[in-house]
């Protein structure tokens, strides 16, 4: 089994960053068959946050201040969740098929435990960084 070690040099070398633009635009192409009156109403809220996940994600990349991209890969996480939704909501108004109601939901699902773990990461990153420096000092060295 070979490990892939392939530097990160781009939000676009994410998988989940990956993911999220695939889901996005699949789920723009499917919201163009929604009724012509939701295109501008559900279809419109859909298509906005399954644009904003990656988006966040990108546009905390790279920040000088941890905390800020942790907030961005939070938000990403939110408007997962919103997409989640307004695709609970297409399909309860019959508006998909149940097979792609799954899959949705499905990928969906695995890009929150992605961004999950990228948190997780992030967060142990910044706690490490925080953690005191300690100098093996003699009595007699001072500092």
């Amino acid at each position: 089994m070979s490990v892939r070690m392939n530097k990160i040099q781009s939000f676009r070398d994410l998988d989940v960053y990956k993911r999220l633009f695939a889901l996005h635009l699949e789920v723009h192409n499917m919201t163009m068959t929604f009724p012509k009156f939701e295109m501008y109403e559900l279809g419109s809220q859909l298509r906005r946050s399954s644009n904003s996940a990656p988006a966040n994600i990108a546009e905390g990349w790279n920040n000088l201040h941890i905390n800020i991209y942790i907030e961005g890969v939070n938000r990403a996480l939110g408007e997962v969740h919103e997409s989640e939704h307004h695709i609970d909501v297409a399909f309860q108004k019959k508006y998909l098929p149940k097979e792609k109601y799954t899959y949705f939901i499905k990928e969906y699902g695995e890009c929150g435990r992605m961004l999950k773990g990228l948190l997780r990461s992030l967060k142990f990153k910044t706690k490490r960084s925080l953690q005191p420096t300690t100098y093996n000092l003699q009595p007699d060295e001072g500092i």
